[in-house]
């Protein structure tokens, strides 16, 4: 009856000798078990998966969209795709309505060169209306990779469309006013063919110009009228009396006629010459003077902007309440063929 209890104790003792005979399956230095993997990323070839290769896109490098643009024809866009080994991409450019987020035009480009600068092709007739646009680039390679979009290069950009501007009517032409029709003259006043069969003396001595409709007689002159004829000329060129008489006066206006001299001959006009150069008076008040006698130089002084004679013909007396100006290009005219 004894022997029981024996029996039991050694089979607890086989069982835990069978426990502890099992050999450690734990790598040296670890706390157990088997070991994980080196990288800390949650797959790969550690766990027998394939590492998949980072994958391409066509990438926009280059967009050039105007902010605006005129309702009509499109405007020019540029643009430039790049993808890293891949020579073409298929390219499509989409105009889309603001308000409607409709498609208002399609540029399809087809498969189209990467690396270079492309000029958008529009279709034939295409037109835009006045709005606000998107205009975005799609774009795929050979095997579908689509255009990746980053916050600097993200095939889009924003266009408004204006209307044209109205067109501005043409000014109405003014007319350039007529030269006062010359006065008839009185009885006993030559002629221009008169005055050169008597030797009269053009009064420029050296190369001139008539001008052009502002330099010419009745032309207007703010509240009044051009009483006289310009004859350009160079700084300096002598001035000639056109007909013996006397020097009614030399004088000095500042804000019109500068240095002048006022002429009287005996056959009825009065001779104005005004913009003296300043300091070429060659004659004095009651001084007679023959056809041809040097009177002054050829100046600008006074209300003038560039060298020139301004001679006035009058008849009655020169500023008199009977004297009435004439126009004298005829006579200068007639006097200038006789000395060509």
């Amino acid at each position: 009856m004894r022997l029981a209890p024996r029996v039991a104790v050694s089979a607890l003792t086989t069982v835990a000798i069978g426990c502890t005979a099992a050999p450690a399956l734990a790598v040296s230095g670890a706390p157990g078990g088997t070991q994980a993997p080196s990288s800390p990323a949650a797959g790969g070839v550690e766990y027998g998966l394939p590492v998949r290769a980072t994958q391409l896109h066509p990438v926009i490098t280059a967009l050039d969209v105007p902010s605006s643009a005129i309702a009509g024809t499109p405007p020019k866009v540029t643009l430039r795709l790049d993808e890293r080994g891949v020579g073409t991409v298929y390219l499509d450019v989409v105009v889309t309505n603001v308000a409607t987020r409709r498609a208002a035009l399609v540029a399809r480009m087809g498969w189209s060169h990467t690396g270079r600068t492309l000029t958008v092709r529009w279709p034939a007739g295409a037109s835009l209306a006045v709005g606000s646009y998107q205009l975005s680039v799609t774009a795929h390679d050979h095997v579908g990779s689509s255009l990746l979009r980053r916050a600097h290069s993200s095939g889009r950009a924003a266009l408004t469309v204006r209307a044209a501007p109205k067109p501005v009517a043409a000014p109405t032409p003014v007319p350039t006013p007529s030269p006062t029709p010359p006065t008839a003259l009185e009885a006993g006043v030559p002629t221009p063919a008169q005055t050169l069969a008597d030797g009269a003396a053009f009064p420029v001595a050296g190369p001139h110009s008539f001008g052009n409709s502002e330099n010419r007689f009745g032309a207007p002159r703010g509240s009044h009228t051009h009483q006289g004829q310009d004859v350009l000329t160079a700084e300096g060129t002598p001035d000639l009396a056109p007909m013996a008489g006397t020097i009614e006066s030399t004088s000095y206006q500042a804000g019109g006629a500068g240095y002048y001299i006022v002429e009287h001959t005996t056959v009825g006009f009065d001779f104005f010459f005004a913009h003296c150069q300043l300091g070429t008076f060659a004659v004095a008040a009651a001084q007679k003077v023959a056809v041809g006698q040097l009177l002054c130089h050829a100046g600008q002084t006074g209300d003038a902007t560039a060298p020139h004679l301004h001679f006035e013909m009058w008849v009655g007396g020169w500023q008199t309440s009977t004297g009435h100006p004439i126009d004298p290009l005829p006579y200068l005219e007639a006097w200038e063929g006789a000395g060509a």
